[in-house]
């Protein structure tokens, strides 16, 4: 039974309102799975907690988020998009209180899980919102809008993360959270319009099962791999297998059914599935980027926390500027041929990334770092667009809550990847450097340091390993930006494979029809 729910007499959409709401959300949301990064040594301090016991306050927010993203789609079919979003943010801002009132490990990871369960909601109805806010021509320009509070929420997070640690207490990294949720929500109530019902659309507990345990797995065997060595590691074995079996399972289980937990049928359409695969890469290539950039600034370049965070913000300001022009010019020139040159542009500051040594100065970092920017904003925003525009409105709720999970699959899939590199790298690299250190290496004997060193020395053997620890490190930085580099370029055959919506006027807004 689908119940209808018919927007008052003389109600105007107020789409600029509703954007705010919306927007509000999403930031607030993407914000919390960076802001608690660097308040995570002062958190450690109050709880008594090891390096490694710390880490749950992020793991349990990613997991719980990973396991409530897909059943999204089914929660506003069944309760209403506005009401499911409103109980998220509630439920988003009061473990966000709490949390910043915590008083043991236990009680936060606990709490951090909570909040990630809430808002894992949040994201893609606000994404989902935004399309049936605004006319198919324009979907590239809201995509843009979406975009903005998808990027900058991790690239402000760290630094407003810092400064409220440095200048307050960590404790107001969540209560920060509290009045821009406030706002969020009264917009939201007054603004945002209620969706149908489906009443007939049951719940798969199995498939919600089966897919949970997979994602769980997989975000706790890619958040400690490198910790435990990978596959050397009993606990990574069995979480593997665990994904492997689970996704198996879900895939035989939902084949055909009708009422998945996820809607199979969602991959039939070409764009959505091209979206999700350049969706993932995408998101591997930001966060890998985004995760490499703090430590080589703090430990190569010995730059303080605040600095680590403010080199990220050109990033920040070319995706917008790429944002303002996919809004204004993307439909015109064509989704395929911006993302296009996105993935040309962002492979070229990767090659000028991999030219960084230990005496980069301060402005190559942020050029780079702006005209990546540029092209991530010029991939992001149509990619958004053309992914969903060729989906039906009934099924954009679940298809984004289906696409922002596989982003954040990406999102860390490229951090694992990353750092495990960039360890293999320094260790392997380390290694054959010093091989060349010894009293017989002619360019040992003529470097001016010669006169200054005695490789007989353990005191002077510190000092050259740790030169040789940097430069390996160094060389490990360099290979990540490579490889961040070649998918870059790999991802554009996979542009072409999309079809360009063609958008006519004078039909319904749903669906769109896609041109050749």
């Amino acid at each position: 039974m689908i119940v209808r729910l018919p927007k008052p007499a003389g109600d105007k959409p107020h789409t600029a309102m509703i954007t705010v709401a919306v927007m509000l959300g999403t930031f607030m949301q993407v914000l919390d799975t960076t802001i608690a990064n660097v308040a995570l040594p002062d958190m450690q301090g109050t709880f008594s907690a090891t390096e490694d016991q710390i880490s749950w306050v992020l793991t349990s927010y990613i997991v719980a988020s990973a396991i409530m993203t897909p059943p999204t789609g089914w929660l506003a079919g069944r309760f209403g998009r506005k009401r499911v979003y409103l109980i998220s943010m509630l439920g988003f801002l009061a473990a966000s209180f709490l949390c910043g009132t915590a008083t043991s490990l236990t009680e936060m990871v606990l709490l951090r899980a909570m909040q990630g369960f809430f808002g894992a909601a949040m994201v893609p109805i606000c994404q989902a919102i935004l399309l049936d806010s605004y006319p198919r021509e324009k979907h590239g320009m809201a995509m843009a809008i979406f975009g903005v509070g998808v990027v900058l929420g991790p690239i402000i997070g760290p630094v407003l993360g810092a400064y409220l640690t440095e200048y307050y207490t960590w404790r107001w990294v969540f209560f920060i959270n509290i009045p821009v949720g406030l706002v969020a929500v009264l917009m939201a109530l007054t603004y945002v319009h209620e969706t149908e019902i489906n009443e007939a659309r049951s719940f798969d507990g199995w498939g919600f099962l089966f897919m949970s345990v997979a994602i769980g797995a997989l975000q706790l065997m890619l958040d400690r791999g490198q910790h435990k060595d990978w596959f050397g590691s009993p606990e990574i074995i069995i979480e593997f297998g665990l994904v492997l079996a689970c996704l198996w399972v879900f895939f035989v289980y939902s084949t055909g059914r009708k009422h998945a937990y996820i809607e199979l049928s969602l991959f039939k359409d070409r764009n959505y599935s091209i979206a999700n695969i350049l969706g993932f890469l995408l998101f591997l290539y930001m966060y890998a980027v985004m995760a490499l950039i703090p430590p080589f600034v703090q430990n190569l370049l010995d730059y303080p926390v605040i600095i680590a965070g403010l080199v990220l913000m050109p990033r920040g300001v070319g995706t917008l500027i790429s944002f303002v022009f996919v809004g204004k010019f993307g439909s015109r020139i064509g989704y395929r041929i911006n993302m296009a040159a996105g993935l040309i542009i962002m492979a070229f500051s990767m090659y000028e990334m991999y030219h960084f040594n230990t005496q980069v100065d301060t402005w190559f970092i942020t050029w780079t770092s702006f005209v990546q920017g540029i092209g991530i904003g010029l991939v992001m925003a149509p990619l958004f667009a053309a992914g969903f525009s060729t989906l039906p409105s009934a099924q954009r709720t679940e298809g984004t809550g289906v696409f922002n999970l596989i982003r954040n699959i990406g999102g860390s899939v490229g951090i694992s990847i990353a750092f495990t590199l960039l360890a293999r790298s320094t260790q392997i690299n380390h290694s054959v450097l010093g091989t060349h250190i010894n009293p017989y290496n002619q360019a040992i004997q003529l470097s001016p340091m010669a006169s200054r060193l005695n490789l007989h020395s353990t005191h002077d053997l510190a000092i050259i390993n740790g030169i040789i620890t940097k430069q390996a490190a160094m060389i490990g930085f360099n290979n990540d930006f490579k490889l961040m580099m070649i998918i870059s370029l790999l991802s554009i055959p996979l542009v072409f494979l999309m079809r360009q919506p063609k958008y006519d006027a004078t039909q319904p807004p749903q669906p769109a029809v896609v041109a050749e």
